[in-house]
């Protein structure tokens, strides 16, 4: 189930990253760009590899926000260990730690 969910994270944020560098390098040519007043110093290509990590970075952080607020409340709050493993204190209702 958790290699299942990890799925439904990173490969639609992949798809958007695909789309989103499509999208932003039909409107900016890499090596015309610029930090802080200076050119980058990269290859075309590396400017194209980073910048498509970072978009996949910051969706796979927006579908794994997304999937975590899409969990029960308990799915969230229940305990891994099983009843039979807890301690005492922590097996009141069997409910979670």
């Amino acid at each position: 189930m958790k290699a299942q969910r990890w799925m439904w994270i990173v490969w639609p944020a992949f798809l958007m990253a695909a789309v989103l560098e499509m999208l932003v390098f039909a409107f900016v040519d890499p090596s015309e760009m610029h930090w802080q007043g200076q050119s980058l110093g990269l290859s075309r290509e590396a400017i194209y590899t980073l910048t498509f990590f970072v978009f996949w970075g910051a969706t796979v952080l927006s579908s794994a926000l997304t999937t975590l607020l899409s969990l029960s409340p308990f799915e969230v709050n229940r305990c891994p260990v099983p009843e039979s493993e807890r301690p005492r204190d922590c097996a009141k209702n069997g409910t979670g730690c």
